[in-house]
């Protein structure tokens, strides 16, 4: 028989996470970490190097604030042609980002860190999707630029606003829109 969850605490304000949780049925807690827990690209890293250790840096900033439960701190790249591509700055940005992927294979990856409370020792897991963009036309992108829905995702788009020129080749939907929900569910049975 398995026992109840300990309360969830999920480390972050993107209300991508948050919806994937609720539809999932998960009972949890929006404890968002501070600004200074998610900054810091260092160009020496992987793309899977670089979520991993965001993840952890966003759950350990709500670890400390947390007597009991599992804090749950995630973080999600895209990636093409080697350069990492996060949250664009502004539509000339996001701009920039989808010229690289069009007519491109890209991969999206999330780190997951989960930190039982209380305890030390954090697992922390990375998941990778493999995406095509088609070759879309400059008039499609400024279509795309001016809904917003770039904004504030990593790789300038959004997969769950259904574009229909992103395709998702191998891996989980679920990574791509910010939480991957199938490595959750596995590190919570192991937890």
């Amino acid at each position: 028989m398995n026992s109840p969850l300990p309360p969830l605490y999920l480390a972050s304000s993107s209300p991508r996470r948050r919806q994937l949780l609720s539809e999932a049925g998960y009972d949890f807690t929006v404890f968002a970490p501070a600004d200074t827990a998610e900054c810091g690209i260092c160009s020496r890293e992987t793309p899977p190097e670089l979520v991993a250790r965001l993840a952890m840096q966003k759950a350990a900033d709500v670890a400390v604030q947390v007597d009991h439960g599992i804090v749950i701190g995630c973080d999600t790249v895209a990636e093409c042609c080697g350069m990492i591509l996060g949250k664009p700055s502004d539509r000339d940005h996001a701009r920039e980002m989808l010229r690289m992927m069009r007519g491109r294979e890209h991969h999206v990856y999330s780190g997951l860190c989960l930190w039982k409370r209380p305890g030390i020792r954090p697992q922390i897991r990375v998941d990778r999707s493999k995406l095509i963009m088609d070759p879309v036309t400059d008039q499609q992108l400024e279509a795309y630029l001016d809904t917003d829905g770039w904004e504030g995702k990593a790789g300038a788009f959004g997969y769950q606003d259904g574009l229909d020129w992103v395709h998702l080749i191998e891996g989980s939907e679920s990574n791509v829109v910010g939480l991957p929900l199938e490595v959750f569910a596995q590190m919570l049975q192991e937890i």
